[in-house]
């Protein structure tokens, strides 16, 4: 028998929970809470299941995100996420079906980009997505960093840090992460129920540990920054202390707020070890030590997946550093969004229309994706043979357009 794709009920929606538990191998016992408590905040038309007979075999949700831009600016996504094809129906076509069901909904909408967290990297090129940030783990050895061991961990700027609850983090935090949306590309915003997932309230799907927060303040008094972190109870063999502190969240507006949090984290008492989580690959953290191989990197991987549905929106809704233009030569074999394009921009704004001109560059839109966020080097992905020149020196124009100082960051994970 067929496999039929549709949007789940409320009815099915219990179903669907244990279908995507199975899909992530996790118990696939769900309560009525999980229930009540999930279905409050899901858009059950953006919700879809793939029917084999009467059982759920697969799962995909999307729900409406703001992105940020290079220079502050922000794209409708339609974000995806919960996405599972049970072991019985792989190789069927399943998440075909839905991804095209998904992103032909969203291009009707007039959202700009799609956006994902992939699980496993190969799956979403194909479907025109391409990793459009990165993010980096580092493992501090606080007693090979050269940092005077006596020091307090007060700010040397004037600043000053706090110690503080959940409670503050809801209200202080919003305003905080906006600010972060304004000075990196790639920051997907945080709901009223991320934040209470955030701190310990709503339903949690794993047991719920409160962490510390710490705030930055700067010498006027402003909130600059924050982070919460976790420590564990571990002694060594000679009654030595030997605890890790782990960083669960951490969003620096400045670079003061930046330096001042991570010095601070590495100079907690009884602390060993200090484990980043996540972080952009361009963090100052390894630099501020005095000697930056105490900073050792645990792993380097990919974060904000992002497939784009407006090709004029992404690019005129961006900062330029220089003047140009450029006229690019998009596939898309799902015939969403290409074609042929020409940009004209600068520090003024920006200007994209479709143009039969002939092509400075060709690439995928998966790559356009790479180069609008300001991630990569048109350059590189040239060597790489993921774009073509068609006019000499364009991808090096390219470059001077597209690059950022600051490399795109996605903090969330959803």
């Amino acid at each position: 028998m067929s496999v039929d794709v549709r949007a789940v009920t409320e009815s099915q929606f219990h179903d669907w929970q244990r279908a995507l538990r199975t899909g992530f191998l996790r118990t696939p016992v769900v309560s009525d809470a999980e229930v009540a408590d999930r279905l409050a905040h899901v858009d059950l038309a953006r919700t879809l299941g793939a029917f084999d007979r009467d059982r759920i075999v697969a799962t995909f949700r999307s729900f409406r995100q703001e992105v940020s831009t290079v220079g502050g600016g922000s794209l409708v996504a339609d974000a995806i996420t919960q996405v599972t094809v049970a072991p019985t129906h792989r190789r069927r076509g399943l998440l075909s079906r839905m991804m095209a069901a998904d992103l032909a909904a969203a291009k009707e909408r007039g959202d700009a980009v799609a956006t994902l967290i992939a699980a496993e990297y190969p799956i979403y090129g194909r479907f025109g997505f391409g990793p459009a940030s990165w993010a980096t783990e580092w493992s501090v050895d606080v007693r090979r960093t050269g940092l005077d061991p006596r020091r307090s961990g007060r700010p040397e700027d004037g600043g000053r840090i706090d110690l503080t609850e959940a409670e503050e983090i809801r209200k202080i935090g919003p305003e905080v992460h906006r600010r972060l949306a304004g000075v990196r590309a790639g920051v997907t915003n945080r709901d009223a129920r991320g934040w209470e997932l955030g701190t310990g309230l709503g339903h949690q799907s794993e047991p719920w540990r409160e962490p510390y927060y710490a705030v930055y303040r700067s010498e006027s008094g402003e909130v600059e920054g924050y982070a919460a972190y976790t420590a564990d109870d571990k002694w060594g063999d000679a009654k030595q202390p030997m605890n890790t502190a782990t960083v669960r969240d951490l969003i620096a507006v400045t670079p003061a707020a930046e330096r001042a949090l991570w010095l601070y984290l590495c100079s907690i008492d009884w602390v060993v070890t200090v484990r980043s989580g996540y972080r952009a690959p361009d963090e100052l953290l390894p630099l501020l030590l005095p000697d930056p191989r105490a900073a050792r990197v645990l792993t380097h991987v990919d974060m904000l997946w992002v497939r784009v549905l407006d090709v004029a929106r992404v690019l005129q809704d961006r900062a330029y550093p220089v003047e140009g233009s450029l006229v690019l030569d998009l596939g898309d074999r799902d015939g969403l969004a290409g074609g042929r394009y020409r940009l004209d921009a600068s520090p003024a704004g920006a200007a994209c229309v479709r143009t039969t001109e002939s092509a400075d560059l060709a690439c995928d839109v998966a790559e356009l994706a790479v180069l609008a966020f300001g991630d990569e080097s048109a350059v590189r992905l040239a060597r790489l043979g993921r774009v073509e020149e068609r006019t000499e020196g364009a991808a090096a124009r390219a470059d001077l357009l597209f690059r950022t100082p600051l490399r795109p960051f996605s903090p969330d994970i959803f």
